[in-house]
């Protein structure tokens, strides 16, 4: 490939964006093996995370799908999962009873704090670590540009049709 057709990638752009999909797999199963001794996924992690971060350990559902980037069904079924096992529990918000809202059990922190420290070094070393440090900043830089664009087509952090 030569020279692009309008609208095509150079070969440079087509390079850094498959190796970029390649790193987001690779990352995303080194992350996943990490948690996997704690019976956890990812995003059931994170989930943990942002409810442990919140006041009360509470958030409404369509907030805590937003936070993620995870369509409000997606959530639904991953909470559900995690209601299950005693992790998170669901109620009807307090303030206006219209919504629902997902609240961090005792179960659910206890197990996050046990997982916290290897999800860390995980994270660590197959990112934070791995990269230097004015590549770091310039990768931030780069993420939240993109985040500003499915923010501006109202995809709230999700981008895609």
């Amino acid at each position: 490939m030569s020279e692009p057709t309008a609208g095509w990638l150079t070969e440079d752009q087509q390079r850094v964006w498959r190796n970029y999909l390649l790193a987001q797999t690779h990352i995303a199963e080194y992350l996943e093996d990490a948690l996997d001794q704690f019976g956890l996924s990812l995003a059931e992690y994170e989930l943990l995370v942002r409810l442990s971060e919140s006041p009360d350990h509470t958030v409404r559902m369509g907030e805590l799908a937003a936070s993620v980037g995870h369509s409000r069904s997606r959530l639904t079924h991953t909470v559900k999962r995690m209601e299950q096992a005693g992790w998170i529990s669901r109620s009807t918000c307090e303030v206006d009873g219209r919504g629902v809202q997902a609240h961090l059990t005792d179960e659910g922190f206890a197990l996050l704090k046990r997982a916290a420290p290897a999800h860390v070094d995980s994270v660590r070393r197959v990112f934070v670590d791995a990269i230097d440090p004015d590549d770091y900043a310039a990768l931030g830089r780069a993420v939240q540009a993109t985040l500003a664009v499915a923010d501006q087509q109202g995809h709230g952090g999700r981008l895609g049709p």
